[in-house]
């Protein structure tokens, strides 16, 4: 079981890159929630990429934090895009019908791509 969560920012392009690791519970909804506001506020990019491949479980406290980050973006036309494997976010998605509203890669180099190819032809 991972004991420790961490969150790291960083920009990539035109991207905020924010990566998590660990549980995403109430307990640390809160610095999750802080480093997100502080990415965003600090002159965002018009996307972010949030790497949730080491979060083993989320609970709703966590899954709020990704909605509300969803409808941040999307007031700022801007764009979310989860980075999920296989396992419990993505089940969690599945089962909440919110993998209808979230737009998911497989891997944090597949969504960096996608928005450098995008940006530099447009």
């Amino acid at each position: 079981m991972i004991s420790t969560f961490d969150v790291q920012t960083w920009h990539h392009g035109p991207c905020v890159v924010v990566r998590v690791v660990g549980e995403l519970d109430m307990a640390v909804a809160p610095r999750l929630r802080a480093e997100i506001d502080r990415a965003l506020d600090g002159r965002g990019g018009p996307c972010m990429v949030m790497d949730l491949t080491e979060v083993p479980f989320c609970d709703s406290v966590g899954l709020g934090i990704l909605v509300g980050t969803l409808t941040r973006m999307r007031e700022t036309r801007g764009r979310l895009v989860l980075v999920v494997g296989p396992g419990m976010i993505t089940h969690l998605l599945t089962i909440t019908n919110l993998d209808r509203h979230f737009e998911t890669r497989g891997s944090l180099r597949e969504a960096l791509d996608m928005f450098t190819l995008s940006h530099s032809s447009g």
